[in-house]
């Protein structure tokens, strides 16, 4: 077993496997893991699961195997690499600022030291909705402007790691027989306060639901962010017309929203 690095910082580190993980505030049996090999057959059936996919905007449906493998192999090349620049600055007396959250596998430990893989949650850059801009005329209201989508994207993913410009989104689900225990306003937070802020300079971030998703909303509105625009009949989503609700929190504008965290 290697010493932990202190670069680590804030994740603990299982001392049986040296496996890095936050521990979900609140809740002492639910963790966030890095993506693992092993958890694309463990978290097919969530995928499949309508309570769970009426609600996303991604996964086809069916979700086959290959679709959580080549999903998997996508967010572990993310973890791996901060982990690879966490483990290279091992010796740098400060915290380096990394580009990615290296935990995203939402598990529950059970008494005898296994664990369950029941949800998962990702804060990436986001590069879907470039068309959600501040209004020319009035910053503080977003409008639509799809002439600038595909720039305002680019400009996004291009940033430099650590630019406080960057606009963050969240992703996340959560299987169905832990719905409505509060793990996943919890795990929100726990990103957000204990990796997004001060390991990666997050300060804004953006998180899109479909509208009547009461579940969602509130996870992100019990987090400090506010809706900042309604996108009707914006997308096609398995042949049906989709409204879409975006949320948004600010550092830098959202007193609310920090002391939220």
């Amino acid at each position: 077993m290697s010493f932990k690095n202190p670069q680590l910082a804030p994740l603990e580190v299982n001392p049986a496997t040296d496996e890095p993980f936050l521990r979900i505030e609140g809740f002492d049996d639910i963790i966030i893991t890095p993506p693992r090999w092993d958890d694309a057959p463990r978290f097919m059936p969530y995928l499949n699961d309508p309570r769970v996919y009426q609600w996303m905007q991604g996964p086809p449906v069916p979700y086959l195997l290959s679709d959580a493998r080549k999903w998997l192999g996508h967010i572990r090349s993310l973890s791996d690499n901060v982990l690879a620049d966490l483990e290279a600055a091992r010796d740098t007396p400060e915290l380096i600022t990394v580009g990615d959250c290296p935990v995203s596998m939402i598990r529950k430990v059970n008494e005898d030291g296994s664990e369950l893989q029941i949800g998962a949650i990702d804060i990436v850059r986001c590069c879907r909705w470039g068309e959600v801009v501040k209004s020319p005329e009035d910053p503080d209201i977003y409008v639509v402007d799809l002439t600038r989508k595909v720039e305002n994207a680019k400009i996004n993913y291009e940033r430099d790691v650590g630019d406080p410009e960057i606009i963050w989104e969240f992703g996340d689900y959560l299987a169905p027989a832990f719905h409505g225990r509060g793990i996943m306003t919890a795990a929100v937070k726990t990103i957000m306060k204990k990796w997004a802020l001060p390991r990666m300079n997050t300060r804004i971030v953006r998180a899109v639901t479909f509208s009547g998703n009461i579940g969602s909303k509130k996870v992100f509105l019990k987090n400090g962010f506010r809706h900042i625009i309604t996108l009707p009949d914006h997308t096609i989503v398995r042949g049906e017309t989709k409204t879409l609700d975006v949320y948004q929190w600010e550092l830098a504008q959202s007193e609310e929203g920090s002391a939220a965290l």
